[in-house]
C-alpha cells in the first residue's frame, strides 16, 4: 500500500515568513484537515502488516501520483493499493510496462467503472492498514514534531523514526 503523510514544519500563522527549510519545503494543502501548510509530504509505501518498505519525501504541493513511480520503484511489489489521490490510468498502464506492478485504486463516484460492493469493502479494510500506521507513527513516534534544522539532521531523524516502527512492527521491541 501507498499513501502520504503531511509533514508540517511550523504553525500555519507563520508559514509565509518562516526561514526553516526556505528552497526545499513549500505550502500544500492538506483535504483531509482542509487546511495549507508549511512544510513537506511523506509518501510511504507499506506491506499488509504495516512495515515500512521504501519511502520518499517531497515538499508539500508535490501531487501523490508525481511521487507514486519513485515509491513504488525502490521496491517493486506486484500488487499495490493506493487511495483516490493516485488514481491515474496513465500511472496505472506505466507501472505496470515498466516494473510489472498491478496498481489498484478505488474509483472516483463520477468514474464509468463500477466496483463491487466487496472489493469496496475489502479496499476499505485494506485502506485501513495504512491509516493506523499513520496513526502510530505520530502519536507514539511523533514523526511530525522533527525539530531539525538541516537536511541530513531531518533525514536521520525519520530514517530512526521508521527504523524504530519497523522494529515494534516485527515485535522485536516493545513500545
Amino acid at each position: 500500500m501507498v499513501d502520504s503523510l503531511p509533514i508540517e514544519l511550523c504553525h500555519h500563522a507563520r508559514m509565509y515568513r518562516v526561514k526553516r527549510f526556505q528552497g526545499i519545503a513549500d505550502i500544500g494543502y492538506c483535504a483531509s484537515k482542509k487546511m495549507a501548510y508549511y512544510g513537506f509530504k511523506l509518501h510511504l509505501q507499506i506491506t499488509d502488516q504495516a512495515l515500512p518498505m521504501g519511502y520518499v519525501l517531497t515538499e508539500a504541493s508535490c501531487h501523490d501520483r508525481t511521487a507514486a513511480e519513485t515509491v513504488m520503484a525502490q521496491l517493486p511489489h506486484p500488487y499495490t493499493l493506493g487511495d483516490k489521490g493516485y488514481v491515474s490510468q496513465a500511472l496505472q498502464k506505466k507501472l505496470y510496462d515498466e516494473y510489472k506492478i498491478a496498481f489498484w485504486t478505488p474509483a472516483r463516484k463520477n468514474q464509468r467503472v463500477a466496483q463491487s460492493k466487496k472489493w469496496k469493502q475489502w479496499m476499505k479494510q485494506k485502506r485501513k492498514i495504512v491509516e493506523t500506521a499513520f496513526s502510530v507513527l505520530v502519536d507514539s513516534f511523533r514523526i511530525t514534531e522533527i525539530r531539525a534544522n538541516s537536511v541530513s539532521g531531518f533525514e536521520t531523524a525519520l530514517d530512526g523514526i521508521l527504523l524504530a516502527h519497523s522494529l515494534v512492527v516485527l515485535g522485536l521491541v516493545e513500545r
